[in-house]
């Protein structure tokens, strides 16, 4: 055999046992008369030593010849080391080698396998699979699989049942564009891969399969924002006869049970929040509740006066930075800078420090008296010594605008901490978004997300206040899971395809097999879909997705260890029938 203990296994308790080793050379150091070896699996480090007086002399040469990142096994007698290293599982013993088999030599690697590496970012994507032999990208990994086999056995313990779904299926306007494969079988016709396995979930309730879920991958050709994934992986579940608040209760309980398990936090009641008062309070749908900062509306006591900027908008709202008005002017300056970037997309901002001894001292004191400043600060919630930062304009952008204004000030305050989790519930989303450019209405999640009964009659008066049986789960200010509570009737479906721009036939050539199957005794049902990569990283306590996934693609969606995409052959277009034009040809 190859080993008989990993190199994270031995204690002080195997002295004087004889073993076998096999692992990567991490790293060697040659004293002449003695070499001690630091040999690394994914278990941990084990140290060798080759001394002059009780190694065979041939076998003493040969270790002075491993280099890094060769691949050895070795047998020896576990000893008890001389100096400790605290810092490691096995730093009370080392292994005096009498036996030494090089399985294979490695080239010097281009970059160091060390938890600080020298290696930039775009190296390690290409030799991804000596990144993974570092214990960050190691740990994350391990880590990942921890999150799934937890969530694996909360499932299988309330009766859930695994089943997969086809990765070949139709292309269906689902938001983004479908990754496109054509079929050698069927000349002109083409398979799309799942943006999700929202149709097939639904048929499999029609199937009586009443507790379904998957971890499946799913793909969305789309422009690549930061740490977004052209291929990423998700927690599809959907259950019968249940209704919303059965839906929430089952799913808070897997987070409650992965928090637990994973990261030994307890946590209570999740709250509830509808969409409304999230985007009113924080300016977007996903607020991260682990800091306070809600929004202060102040049209009422900023406007009317003789500040032009302020009575021409739509919305005035600020927010109070706690410990903010110790900022200088500088710091100020700079803040504002930061809100007029084009990512942010600010004209200005307006600021009130809060003194310690109740006045105030603001950027717009020519049009403001200090009784005008107190309503504001009442307003936004400010107390002595804080700054309030204000921001107006259009409606929903100004809320976009502050609201990233909030999150990036809460990163520089500290407040944004990883070993803290708060999540929530926000429910109670619009049905229907307005398109300008297409000038129609599109679901906010997708065609079969089931309106609220109480608001069915408005979809022919005023279809953008028609509320959907929506919800989403929010951790941390990332939504980490999102369902509905689904249509389960033709005539109900044929509506909302007909509020959606669909005509009948448009609506039976895309989703036909779904109509019928209605048909045939669709029993009520909802479900829930978690990203996978997104709830990992946090509560692995990270921002990006990209370090808990084994091969991920960079910012261009390419895979630059595989160098994929890549061209095919001209054999291969030609068999699909398939010819490329490109633009500049």
């Amino acid at each position: 055999m190859y080993r008989s203990h990993t190199n994270g296994e031995l204690r002080i308790e195997n002295v004087n046992q004889e073993v076998t080793l096999s692992g990567w050379v991490q790293k060697s150091r040659d004293k002449g008369f003695m070499v001690w070896v630091d040999l690394r699996d994914r278990y941990g480090i084990t140290q060798l030593i080759f001394d002059e007086d009780r190694t065979p002399k041939e076998i003493l040469d040969k270790a002075k010849t491993l280099g890094r990142e060769f691949v050895i096994q070795v047998q020896g007698t576990v000893i008890e080391r001389e100096a400790k290293n605290k810092n490691i599982d096995t730093g009370e013993i080392e292994v005096l080698v009498k036996e030494l088999t090089v399985l294979n030599e490695a080239k010097l690697p281009p970059f160091t396998i060390e938890d600080d590496t020298d290696g930039g970012e775009d190296i390690r994507m290409k030799y991804r699979y000596l990144d993974i032999r570092r214990n960050p990208v190691k740990n994350n990994l391990i880590f990942r699989s921890k999150v799934a086999q937890e969530v694996r056995n909360y499932l299988s313990n309330q009766d859930f049942i695994e089943v997969e779904t086809p990765y070949l299926i139709k292309s269906t306007p689902e938001g983004a564009r479908d990754f496109i494969v054509p079929s050698r079988m069927n000349e002109g016709e083409f398979y799309a891969l799942p943006q999700s396995p929202q149709t097939f979930k639904q048929l499999l309730m029609v199937g009586g399969m009443d507790k379904y879920f998957q971890i499946v991958k799913c793909f969305r050709d789309e422009d690549l924002r930061a740490d977004r994934q052209p291929e990423f992986t998700q927690i599809d579940c959907e259950l019968a006869f249940v209704e919303q608040e059965d839906i929430l209760n089952i799913f808070e309980g897997m987070t409650r049970h992965l928090l637990k398990k994973v990261n030994n936090v307890e946590i209570g009641d999740f709250p509830r929040m509808t969409y409304e008062h999230a985007m009113k309070t924080y300016g977007n749908d996903k607020p991260d509740i682990r800091f306070g900062m809600e929004f202060g509306e102040l049209n009422a006591v900023a406007q009317h006066k003789e500040f032009k900027v302020f009575n021409d908008a739509e919305l005035v709202v600020g927010i109070a930075v706690p410990g903010g008005e110790s900022y200088t002017r500088k710091e100020i300056d700079k803040l504002i800078e930061w809100v007029k970037r084009p990512q942010v997309g600010a004209l200005g901002m307006v600021y009130v420090k809060c003194n310690q001894d109740g006045t105030f001292k603001s950027s717009v004191d020519k049009f403001y008296n200090q009784e005008d400043l107190a309503a504001w600060a009442k307003a936004t919630n400010a107390k002595p010594g804080d700054l309030i930062c204000v921001l107006s304009g259009p409606a929903n952008k100004t809320r976009a605008q502050l609201s990233a204004l909030r999150m990036e000030l809460a990163t520089r305050l500290g407040l944004r901490k990883s070993n803290e989790f708060a999540p929530l519930w926000v429910v109670d989303f619009p049905l229907l978004e307005w398109d300008e450019e297409t000038e129609r209405f599109h679901a906010m999640h997708h065609p079969f997300t089931s309106p609220k009964p109480e608001d069915i009659p408005l979809l022919d008066t005023d279809p953008g206040k028609v509320r959907a049986n929506a919800y989403d789960l929010v951790l941390n200010g990332n939504e980490i899971g999102g369902g509905s509570i689904r249509i389960y009737d033709r005539t109900t479906q044929e509506l909302m395809f007909k509020h959606l721009g669909f005509t009948p036939e448009e609506a039976k050539e895309q989703f036909g097999f779904l109509m019928n199957a209605f048909e045939y005794g669709a029993p009520p049902h909802g479900g829930l879909a978690f990203g996978l990569d997104r709830l990992v990283a946090i509560l692995g306590g990270q921002e990006t997705i990209r370090d808990f996934i084994a091969f991920p693609k960079n910012n261009s969606g390419r895979d630059v260890m595989i160098n994929a995409p890549a061209a095919v052959s001209q054999e291969v277009l030609s068999e699909l029938n398939i010819n490329i034009t490109l633009p500049n040809e």
